[in-house]
């Protein structure tokens, strides 16, 4: 008996050998993911010694000494929320506030849909939630169908369209040579999409091309969206920072309204309100009438709640709270035209400071781009030379973030970029 106790015991403890060494090969199959474009850039830059090291990476807001700034609208809307209490209970009320803030922010307080509610609203995760939450929306009520990118846009949107399970394709957009839009062959590639297709769309501050179309181009693209029954979805990413004016950057969404289209946005208030760390945004679907906007914010709320069921409230309060406050809302205004003004102000010192190295680049699409984002022209191995012999860091397709050059650093980024220009 004892004998065949320990046979036993001998045979289980062999079965269990096996399963051990079967389950520490489960991932074994896993490697590592490719690193973002963008993080990986702050990544090296961090880990760079060189004490003249500059990160033109990085797509957040940095003031004159290229430190993060909390903007005294936040901080007054955090004394203001100072002792709530953050509980379930009040949740329903600031977000319902904040879709609302938010929708007349960017279709305007005296719209007609705006006045007669007819929008699907939901708070996300910052603009990237919101637009995670419209692809999978369209995954599920368009099934087959695709969208259609800006050549180039924000590497993310590829991203999240694609884990979505939506094709993608692009359009033309950015005019490398001319460096600038390429504007009949955006319109050629409207013309030729299929009927009914969906287009993401930069309202203002293009990224990363800092690019966007005229008042007159958007009518056009507008008039052939509505030829072709074309499904506008915008990325609202910078409101503010392409003109300083909230109202002059929502112009190209308010075009499309006037004109009749059903519109898309996803809104963040990352740059503009320098709230990064809270992911505030919302999702906005513009439909018939009330009643289908009921339905579909159900849908979206149900999509939501099997991904992240509901954001933090403070972020939400913080917004809600500054764009709720007339008060709050000016000075947020006026700052937002602060950091735009210092970004201008860095695009025109750098012209400056490269005219006066002689340089033979042409440099002038610095001035002529917006927002916070520079498109240098600059080639792979260019951009190689700056992070290993200068250590400027910024991602392989030259893009610049434009609140990363300062006055103190504004001199050696344009020798640094004479350098590895030079014919």
């Amino acid at each position: 008996m004892r004998k065949y106790h320990l046979l036993r015991r001998s045979s289980s403890l062999r079965c269990f050998s096996t399963s051990s060494k079967k389950a520490l090969r489960w991932w074994n199959h896993v490697f590592p993911a490719p690193k973002d474009p963008i993080s990986g850039v702050t990544e090296a830059f961090l880990a760079d010694t060189c004490p003249r090291k500059i990160n033109l990476g990085v797509g957040a807001y940095r003031d004159d000494e290229g430190k993060p700034v909390v903007l005294q609208c936040v901080r007054e809307a955090e004394a203001k929320i100072s002792g709530c209490n953050f509980l379930e209970s009040v949740f329903s009320k600031v977000s319902s506030k904040l879709v609302e803030e938010s929708v007349k922010l960017v279709y305007g307080k005296d719209s007609e849909v705006v006045k007669e509610g007819s929008y699907a609203g939901i708070q996300a995760i910052s603009g990237t939630g919101a637009c995670r939450l419209f692809a999978e929306f369209q995954r599920r009520f368009y099934p087959g169908s695709q969208i259609y990118f800006p050549d180039p846009t924000w590497s993310n949107h590829h991203n999240i369209w694609r884990d979505a399970q939506v094709p993608r394709r692009n359009f033309h957009y950015y005019d490398w040579n001319a460096k600038g839009l390429n504007f009949s062959a955006l319109i050629d590639d409207i013309k030729n999409a299929p009927d009914g297709s969906f287009f993401l769309l930069h309202p203002c501050a293009h990224n990363p091309t800092g690019v966007d179309p005229t008042e007159k181009q958007w009518r056009e693209i507008s008039y052939w969206f509505k030829v072709k029954n074309h499904f506008p979805f915008f990325d609202t990413a910078y409101q503010g920072f392409a003109s300083g004016d909230l109202d002059q950057d929502a112009q190209s969404i308010r075009i499309f309204l006037e004109d009749g289209h059903w519109i898309g946005c996803a809104q963040s208030f990352s740059k503009n309100m320098g709230l990064y760390g809270h992911r505030v945004g919302c999702l906005s679907i513009l439909c018939a009438d009330t009643e289908k906007a009921a339905a579909v914010k159900s849908q979206l709320e149900k999509i939501a709640r099997a991904m992240y069921g509901s954001p933090p409230v403070h972020g939400i309060l913080l917004v809600s709270s500054i764009l709720g406050d007339p008060n709050i809302k000016r000075l947020w205004e006026k700052e937002v035209k602060v950091m735009v003004d210092r970004i201008q102000r860095m695009r025109a010192t750098l012209i400056e400071s490269l005219t006066k190295l002689s340089s033979s680049h042409d440099w002038e699409h610095i001035k002529d781009q917006v927002g916070m984002f520079c498109y240098s022209g600059l080639t792979p191995e260019q951009v190689n030379r700056l992070r290993a012999e200068f250590s400027i860091y910024m991602t392989r397709d030259g893009r610049m973030s434009m609140a990363g050059v300062t006055t103190g650093n504004v001199s050696y980024l344009a020798n640094a970029l004479h350098e590895v220009t030079k014919a």
